[in-house]
């Protein structure tokens, strides 16, 4: 390919006009400072949703259960314990149960009501059950607000209405 043929496969970094040239440095390191961002949260509001998931399901949410849902150590649960409380998400005694914080209780709808959204959003376009849970908890954390909207719009308008 010589220097002057059009670029192929390479939509992810060019330009939204019809020039051909890649984004503007500024606007490409945006786009990495958002990925960056996102995964500095993820694992928080994973915690934090699945804590408001075990508290309505279960009327508590005890660190061991954490573990076993999240597939790690105790020992790992209680240092992101220690971490959300001191982010003010969560409150916990030694050998209790761990509760949200009003602050933790919104993370976690915000969080909850993203992965509902991306989750109906991936069963709409025929992905498997399987496959879009698993996608649907990665995906999240990494769609803006206007993203989600879209979403959700278009779920709105394509899911069949149940007989409730």
């Amino acid at each position: 390919m010589s220097a002057h043929e059009p670029l192929q496969n390479l939509d992810h970094v060019l330009r939204g006009d019809t020039s051909g040239e890649l984004l503007h440095p500024e606007d490409h390191a945006r786009q990495y400072s958002h990925v960056r961002k996102a995964h500095e949260t993820e694992l928080v509001e994973d915690y934090v949703e699945l804590i408001a998931d075990l508290i309505d399901a279960k009327g508590e949410a005890r660190a061991v259960e954490l573990a076993q849902r999240m597939g790690v150590t105790q020992a790992t649960v209680g240092k992101m314990i220690r971490r959300m409380t001191e982010s003010g998400l969560v409150t916990s005694e030694p050998y209790r149960s761990i509760f949200l914080t009003e602050y933790g209780k919104q993370v976690a709808a915000e969080s909850r009501d993203r992965h509902i959204v991306v989750l109906r959003f991936l069963r709409a376009l025929g992905v498997s059950e399987a496959t879009a849970r698993k996608d649907a908890e990665g995906v999240e954390h990494h769609v803006s607000a206007e993203t989600i909207d879209i979403m959700r719009a278009f779920v709105d308008r394509n899911e069949p209405m149940s007989d409730a």
